[in-house]
C-alpha cells in the first residue's frame, strides 16, 4: 500500500505535522461517524422504498419541452418527495432557482395584504430580508404588498424563546416561519424535535397559523423531517442536501396539498400551478440526486464533524462541537481575524477538484449587508452540498463550512486549509 502521507506532502503540500494531527483526530471521532452511518442507512431505505412504491422506471426520465403537459417524470418526482417527507404533496422543479426562491413562493403563495407573518427564530437569513421587506424599498416585497411582519428574538444563548413565541402568536397570525439552520449566526441549529415543539405551541394559540420551515441544509441529517412533526410547508434548494450533488439547479416545496398548490400558483400562474413546466431532460438528474442524497449528506456530516474536531484541537471555538448532535450540515469556526477567514476559505478552495487554482477574495455579494468570501470549487455553481466555505467579513469573523461529495476529498480540503494558515504564519501547531 502506498504511503498516503508522502503523497499528500508531495502533491498537496500537507506537512507530516498537519497530517499526523488530522489522522489522530479522525481516530477520535469514530463513534460520531458510526452514528452518521446509521442515520444514512435509515434514510437511504426510506428513499428507496419511495422509489419502489411509485414504480420509478426509465420512462420517468423522458424529456418534455414546451408546456410540458402530462410529464410523467415530473409528477412521479413530486410523489417520491411527498412520500419521503411523509406529507400530502410536493413541488419539485428546476425552475426554482434557490432556497430563497422556494421560500418566497411559499410566502407570497399563502399571505395576502393585511396578513401577519411572524419569524419565531429571530431575523431570517440575509437573502430573505428583502423578500419580507426588512431591507430594501419599492421592490415588491411582502411589506410593500401590505403584509405585516414581526419577529421573536432568540434567547441570549441562541435558543428558541418559547414563552415569547407563545405571546407573539395571536388570532391574526396567518403564517410563522421557522429557520432550521443557523445561517450566519453563532448558535445551535434547530433539531426536528425543537421544530415540532415550537409548531405545537403555535398551533395551540392559533390552529390556523401556517407553519413554514426553511429546511435548507437540514434534509436527511436526522431520520425525520419537519413535515413529520406538524410543519404545513417546508422548502429548500436542490443544490444543497436533497440534490445529492447531481441536480444542476432547482428547489422543492413539500407539505399540505392546499398550500403547495398556492406556492405552485406563484411559480407559474393561478389556474396552471403544477400542471405545466417542461423538464427538459433533467428528471434523471433530479431522481438520481435524490436517491444519492442520504449518502452524500453523510459524507458532508463526516466532514463537518472532522472540521469541528480539528479546529477545536487547534484552540478555536466551533459550533457545533464534535460531540454535539447534528441538525444540519453547517460547521461554524470562530477564527476571530479576517486574515484567518480568508486563509481558511482559500484553503478549502485549493483542495477542490474545480477551480483549485483560484484564491477567492471578499466581495460585495448581492443580498448581503457586508462583504462575503465564498469558496466553492464545485461541479455545480454554488452547490453547498459540495465542499464549500463562506463567511461575512465582519466580527467575530466566523467561517461556515458545509458539504463534501466524498469524505476523502472533504478531509483533504480541511487539511489544506490548516496547512495554509500554518504556511502564512497565522497558526502555530502546538497541540
Amino acid at each position: 500500500m502506498k504511503n498516503v502521507a508522502a503523497l499528500l506532502a508531495q502533491e498537496f503540500g500537507v506537512s507530516q505535522e498537519v497530517y499526523r494531527l488530522c489522522k489522530e483526530t479522525e481516530a477520535q471521532i469514530a463513534r460520531q461517524f458510526a452514528e452518521v452511518e446509521n442515520i444514512s442507512q435509515f434514510n437511504q431505505y426510506k428513499v428507496l422504498k419511495a422509489f419502489q412504491k411509485n414504480r420509478i422506471s426509465e420512462s420517468h426520465f423522458t424529456e418534455t419541452t414546451g408546456y410540458g403537459y402530462d410529464d410523467l417524470g415530473r409528477e412521479a418526482l413530486d410523489a417520491v418527495y411527498a412520500d419521503v417527507f411523509r406529507c400530502e404533496d410536493a413541488l419539485v422543479r428546476h425552475h426554482i432557482i434557490s432556497g430563497t426562491h422556494a421560500l418566497a413562493l411559499c410566502l407570497f403563495g399563502v399571505l395576502r395584504p393585511g396578513d401577519t407573518l411572524v419569524s419565531v427564530t429571530g431575523k431570517p437569513y440575509d437573502t430573505l430580508e428583502e423578500v419580507i421587506g426588512i431591507r430594501g424599498e419599492n421592490n415588491g416585497s411582502l411589506k410593500e404588498l401590505g403584509v405585516k411582519y414581526r419577529q421573536v428574538e432568540l434567547t441570549p444563548e441562541g435558543t428558541l424563546d418559547f414563552n415569547a413565541i407563545r405571546a407573539a402568536i395571536d388570532k391574526n397570525t396567518k403564517a410563522a416561519i421557522i429557520q432550521r439552520s443557523k445561517g450566519y449566526d453563532w448558535r445551535p441549529s434547530l433539531s426536528v424535535a425543537e421544530i415540532g415543539k415550537v409548531i405545537e405551541i403555535i398551533k395551540e394559540v392559533n390552529p390556523n397559523t401556517i407553519c413554514l420551515v426553511d429546511n435548507c441544509y437540514g434534509e436527511f441529517v436526522e431520520t425525520v423531517e419537519p413535515t413529520e412533526v406538524g410543519a404545513d410547508l417546508a422548502a429548500g434548494s436542490l443544490i444543497k442536501n436533497p440534490g445529492g450533488g447531481q441536480a444542476p439547479t432547482g428547489g422543492y416545496i413539500v407539505g399540505k396539498k392546499e398550500y403547495v398548490q398556492l406556492a405552485a400558483y406563484r411559480l407559474t400562474s393561478p389556474g396552471i400551478g403544477k400542471k405545466c413546466g417542461a423538464t427538459l431532460g433533467l428528471n434523471r438528474h433530479l431522481f438520481q440526486g435524490f436517491f444519492m442524497a442520504p449518502h452524500i449528506v453523510a459524507q458532508s456530516l463526516k466532514a463537518a464533524i472532522f472540521c469541528a474536531a480539528v479546529f477545536k484541537r487547534l484552540g478555536f471555538e466551533v459550533c457545533p462541537g464534535p460531540d454535539e448532535p447534528r441538525t444540519d450540515i453547517i460547521q461554524a469556526v470562530k477564527l476571530e481575524a479576517p486574515a484567518l477567514v480568508i486563509s481558511f476559505c482559500q484553503g478549502i478552495q485549493n483542495g477542490a477538484p474545480i477551480d483549485s487554482f483560484v484564491d477567492p477574495q471578499p466581495w460585495d455579494m448581492p443580498g448581503y449587508d457586508s462583504q462575503v468570501i465564498m469558496a466553492a470549487g464545485a461541479f455545480i455553481q454554488g452547490a453547498s452540498i459540495e465542499l464549500s466555505a463562506d463567511a461575512p467579513i465582519k466580527p467575530p469573523y466566523i467561517a461556515y463550512m458545509q458539504g463534501g461529495l466524498t469524505w476523502d476529498y472533504a478531509k483533504l480540503g480541511i487539511m489544506i486549509a490548516v496547512q495554509k494558515m500554518v504556511d502564512q504564519k497565522q497558526l502555530e501547531m502546538n497541540c
